[in-house]
């Protein structure tokens, strides 16, 4: 059986005019895993991103020198997109005023994107879920015995929850909960594919490793 291992990216700038870049704790909590896995020995046979900055950036950070291959199907879906659809294009002023009124209508919104209550989102429901899928193909179409997938919340929270066939609201209570720099790792091969750890942060159970615990 080989590994897949998906991280999702470190800490984003939050709250800047430009949330596709680490913030220097996204760095730092990069460099944590990275040194952490080659502590341990598993190095990766194959390594992909999705093609957003972050996701590159916490690979670099991690320190593997193999040139990585890129999937888009690895992106985390447009919150922003989703909130305009929603709102009709008047997004409310206080809809991130912080990050609990975020959180909370990031799990509205989706949840009401699942359900199709609204329209004219760039992307649906059924096409994230498909483009999800598609990427996990090609990540584990491969004789790699280790591969290692940096990716988004969103994304991991799908494969997680269609990996235990859970309905498709599941996927939102996971994707709140996945800390940034995580791993999840799923055991596959060519007729089977199976969740073996979700969300873990060895890599942060230091008590200066706690202080650097985050969420976006």
């Amino acid at each position: 059986m080989a590994e897949l291992l998906v991280i999702r990216h470190g800490q984003a700038s939050f709250g800047t005019d430009n949330y596709d870049r680490l913030s220097e704790l996204g760095h730092r909590q990069s460099r944590a895993v990275g040194e952490m896995l080659r502590g341990t020995g598993w190095i990766p046979d194959r390594l992909v991103t999705g093609t957003l900055v972050r996701q590159r950036e916490t690979l670099t950070s991690m320190g593997f020198e193999a040139s990585p291959e890129e999937h888009a199907g690895f992106n985390e879906y447009d919150f922003d997109d989703l909130l305009h659809a929603r709102f009709g294009g008047v997004v409310p002023d206080d809809i991130k005023a912080d990050r609990k009124s975020h959180f909370r209508n990031l799990r509205e919104t989706v949840l009401a994107w699942q359900a199709g209550r609204f329209g004219g989102a760039k992307e649906s429901w059924q096409d994230f879920a498909t483009r999800v899928e598609s990427a996990r193909r090609f990540a584990i179409g491969t004789d790699a015995k280790r591969v290692l997938v940096v990716s988004s919340g969103g994304v991991i929270g799908r494969m997680t929850a269609n990996a235990l066939d859970a309905p498709d609201a599941q996927m939102m209570q996971l994707n709140l909960q996945i800390k940034n720099t995580s791993m999840t790792r799923f055991i596959f091969s060519e007729r089977a594919f199976y969740l073996h750890e979700f969300n873990a942060v060895p890599h942060l159970m230091s008590r200066e490793g706690q202080a650097m615990l985050t969420y976006s």
